[in-house]
């Protein structure tokens, strides 16, 4: 059935041809299902396995395969979650040998694992006796790492292609969300062809960004080059006596499947030609991502097919990174002056032309990338490329001789790159919800430290009151100090630890710990969510009580259970024999004794996570406290105490006439209450308050009396790329603005790509989408906007709209920008009572970076006054630009996608 501009689950998921517009993670969803699909048409009986662990940029992955349960079960497709990543990849390396156990309900099964770069590290072991052992003929394992270049949301940049080519796993690249479902397919057939597991890396501008294309083939004919493939054939062999032959293993390894994997790209021609000028003196290679960058760079260059003809350049896009199918590119190259490799961190395919080249007779071209040919740096190993760095090293490679003034070209684009000024102001750092519990589990006691823990955890290296200046890879918490402790004079430290970190891999550093007799407090933080990637549940059965019996099982000598309501615990039969139940107000005397305590001790910390206590709420699933805490600033004297008490960024200043007060914000506080443990007289608790909702007769009659005699805008006309920046803070509908104009995009006909960056954003930090638009078929390369090509900025937040990153984006000779005027604290007030912003100069800086076309909008005020706090400033603000002739999307397209979006 074809579906044009359609936008459903059931399009993305079940269209079969058409335009369609959908995230990388919801490509990596209908994977799976086309090739279910693919099989069935051929007639082979097979099924799904998915299993890994979250982390982004796949942070996600899994919430949308449960909302897909439907679809999955309709295609025979299980989602299995992995306790962690290394025991994921083993029961997917079990699925392809599953006939060894018997019976088999099909006759294959093919699999997806996943995990970010830091699980791809972990489960190197698995990948390499997995792979040495091969895939089944109707199963094959696509191995899906997400990378992240920058350390957008990691502790370091890292990149998994080196692990992969470690354990001898090809590595595919694609370089937009529609190349995840066609190299996605390809590299399941690679895996049965070949009989290895395949690697496919992704990154955040791929995989966490959505966009509209049109559907790739939904059966696409593979060819088998029989040539490749030995009498006993290539994929796994129960015949073969393991330990006996493990050096028959290996030979067929490199022997025989590589070198068909090579052969089967060849076949199947998976890297390919994009120009090709009949005089060649520049070949550009391009790889995954990086060929974004490269394409954006030629067009914004102007560079077309009859430049870059008359400058000689050819471009070659690899798709399979390692091992790389050489001779055709060689080929292709032929007789130009030089190969440009332009792959983002290390050299790879570099290095392997430099290999390929080095023994052959005749002449050579120059190969550069990460240098040219005299040594010097052309393109970085470290973080990530733009546009405007790889022009300026094309215009550098091009311009010798040149026909076309192409130095002019590239002075245009850095003056228009050049952007604003750039002021240091106050940044939006992350920090702990509302009412976290990590506000109160995470504080240590004069004289002691902490050593700190991976996700929420890690916040706490950020706030010195905290003690913490430590943190290790996920489930190593605590070891360090192990192995620290014999050499130091610190008798004792606590150990930060959260229950998902705790289930993946966090007890056997307990148990290690206790192994070692190490003098150590364990504070395991109960908050019945795995809240930094989005609240997921924590897989496998736990709960405080059976991490109590645990810990006793493996020798924790003295463990309590506190928690904010210790009447369910107390006399509780299912508890440790001999845990000691406390209130967590009692958490500074506990860790007082324990700290004196030889040994292993543990503290179970029980307190449901604030965002998933708002989320529960909403939905009527936990318990509200029908009662708000209030603060009377006549009374308050501004000493700041109940933000030390809370350490809650609900607790805001206010300013007075008669100087710094403070108020509790009531749309963003999660009522723990914790702000009014101190001696102050200025709290007013009352019972039974309700938030003001939107009053459905008055918005009625302010539709039919107001909106109905606006003028309707003269939109802009589409016929270039046009670039939205959103900016504002986690959580208040940044990502939603994004999408609803990605989607408008895509029902108006046009095409779009939207690329949000969140890290740590629903902490309280700052997040950004990204929206381009252009014509049908004008195509777009790059989804990240470059420096100073932003058309609107719709700042949300004055903080983030202001920041280096945004500034940046901003072009004072055509960007326009509709801003929140409402200035909403930083995190910088929980620590600091006399924390300010200097509003003034960051809306000139606004004003000067968009040559005074800044629009500055009292939203918050004026959707709580018109509204309630049920809808966001971020549609007024949104309504209005659309009113003032600033988004070139019909009115029909951004209704149409607001009900798609429900």
């Amino acid at each position: 059935m074809h579906h044009e501009r359609s936008f459903s689950l059931d399009t993305i998921y079940n269209a079969e041809e058409g335009s369609v517009f959908m995230t990388g993670i919801q490509a990596l969803v209908r994977l799976p299902l086309m090739q279910r699909r693919l099989d069935q048409r051929r007639g082979v009986s097979t099924a799904g396995l998915i299993s890994g662990y979250r982390g982004s940029p796949l942070g996600a992955y899994d919430q949308q395969l449960w909302k897909a349960k439907n679809f999955l079960d309709a295609h025979d497709v299980v989602f299995q979650p992995g306790i962690n990543e290394d025991l994921a990849a083993t029961a997917l390396w079990g699925a392809q040998m599953h006939k060894a156990y018997g019976p088999a309900k099909v006759d294959g099964v093919f699999g997806i694992w996943y995990g970010k770069g830091n699980g791809v590290d972990r489960t190197g072991d698995v990948f390499r006796n997995a792979n040495m052992l091969g895939t089944s003929a109707l199963g094959g394992v696509l191995a899906v790492g997400g990378d992240d270049h920058a350390a957008q949301s990691s502790m370091f940049p890292h990149q998994t292609d080196g692990i992969f080519q470690s354990v001898n796993m090809p590595v595919l690249q694609p370089a937009n969300v529609s190349e995840i479902l066609s190299l996605g397919m390809a590299g399941i057939a690679l895996s049965r062809f070949s009989g290895v597991w395949v690697g496919m890396k992704t990154i955040a501008e791929v995989v966490e960004s959505a966009a509209g294309f049109d559907l790739p083939n939904p059966y696409p004919e593979f060819v088998a080059p029989s040539e490749f493939v030995p009498d006993h054939g290539l994929n796994w062999d129960p015949r073969i006596d393991w330990p006996a032959q493990r050096a028959e293993f290996e030979r067929r390894m490199i022997e025989e499947r590589l070198p068909a994997v090579v052969g089967w790209a060849i076949a199947n021609r998976i890297d390919q030609p994009v120009y090709s000028s009949n005089r060649k003196k520049l070949c550009i290679v391009t790889v995954g991502k990086a060929h974004q960058d490269v394409m954006q760079a030629l067009e914004n260059l102007g560079i077309g097919e009859d430049e870059a003809e008359a400058l000689g350049l050819s471009i070659y896009k690899v798709a399979m990174s390692w091992p790389l199918a050489a001779a055709p590119l060689i080929e292709f190259a032929g007789e130009a002056e030089e190969i440009l490799v332009v792959e983002e961190k290390n050299p790879t395919v570099e290095d392997q032309i430099k290999s390929t080249l080095f023994n052959n007779a005749g002449r050579k071209p120059a190969v550069t990338g990460k240098k040219d040919t005299r040594g010097s740096q052309l393109l970085p190993i470290v973080m990530e490329f733009s546009p405007l760095m790889v022009a300026k090293v094309i215009v550098g490679r091009l311009k010798e001789g040149s026909p076309i003034n192409l130095e002019a070209r590239l002075s245009a684009l850095v003056k228009s790159a050049e952007g604003a000024k750039i002021i240091p102001f106050p940044a939006r750092k992350p920090f702990f919800c509302s009412g976290c519990p990590h506000n109160s589990s995470t504080k240590t006691p004069e004289g002691s430290i902490t050593g700190g823990g991976i996700g929420c955890h890690v916040m706490a290296l950020s706030q010195p009151a905290l003690k913490t200046n430590t943190f290790s890879q996920m489930g190593g918490e605590g070891m360090q100090w192990a192995g620290a402790a014999p050499f130091s004079n610190t008798q004792h430290i606590f150990q930060n630890l959260g229950d998902g970190t705790y289930q993946h891999s966090g007890l056997l550093a307990i148990r290690a710990a206790v192994a070692g007799e190490t003098n150590i407090t364990f504070k395991i933080l109960y908050n019945d969510a795995v809240a930094m990637t989005g609240g997921q549940p924590t897989e496998g059965a736990i709960d405080p009580a059976l991490i109590t019996h645990q810990l006793a099982a493996e020798g924790v000598k003295d463990i309590h259970l506190v928690s904010d309501d210790p009447d369910k615990w107390n006399g509780a039969s299912e508890l440790a024999e001999g845990v000691t139940v406390a209130h967590r107000d009692e958490m500074d005397v506990i860790q007082r004794h324990l700290r004196s305590v030889l040994g292993v001790t543990a503290i179970v910390y029980e307190q449901t996570c604030a965002a998933e206590k708002r989320r529960r709420r909403k939905r009527k699933e936990f318990p509200d406290p029908d009662r708000r805490l209030f603060i009377n600033p006549r009374v308050c004297e501004g000493c700041g105490d109940c933000s030390v008490q809370s350490n809650c960024i609900s607790v805001e200043p206010l300013e007075t006439p008669f100087g710094r007060k403070r108020r509790i914000n009531q749309s963003s506080c999660n009522k723990d209450f914790s702000c009014v443990k101190g001696f102050c007289p200025s709290f007013v608790d009352i019972e039974g308050p309700v938030l003001r909702k939107p009053d459905g007769e008055r918005l009625k009659a302010m539709e039919v009396e107001l909106f109905a005699a606006l003028p309707q805008p003269d939109l802009p006309a589409l016929e270039q790329p046009f670039n939205i920046y959103v900016t504002g803070i986690g959580g208040l509908g940044v990502l939603t603005v994004g999408a609803l104009l990605g989607v408008a995009g895509h029902i108006d006909g046009q095409m779009s790509t939207v690329l949000d960056f969140t890290g740590l954003a629903q902490k309280n930090g700052a997040v950004v989408s990204q929206v381009r638009l252009a014509p049908k078929g004008k195509a777009l390369h790059a989804v990240r906007i470059g420096s100073g090509e932003t058309d609107l900025m719709l700042g949300t937040d004055l903080v983030v709209s202001a920041a280096a990153d945004g500034l940046a984006k901003l072009n004072r000779d055509k960007s326009n920008a509709v801003i929140n005027s409402d200035l909403a604290p930083t995190a910088d007030v929980v620590t600091d009572r006399d924390a300010s912003l200097p509003e003034a100069e960051m809306r000139d800086a606004l004003h000067k970076a968009t040559g005074d076309r800044a629009f500055m909008l009292k939203a918050t005020q004026l959707a709580d006054g018109l509204f309630g706090n049920n809808v966001t400033a971020n549609t007024l603000m949104l309504g209005y630009a659309w009113q003032k002739g600033l988004i070139p999307l019909s009115l029909d397209a951004m209704l149409g996608a607001i009900t798609a979006n429900g």
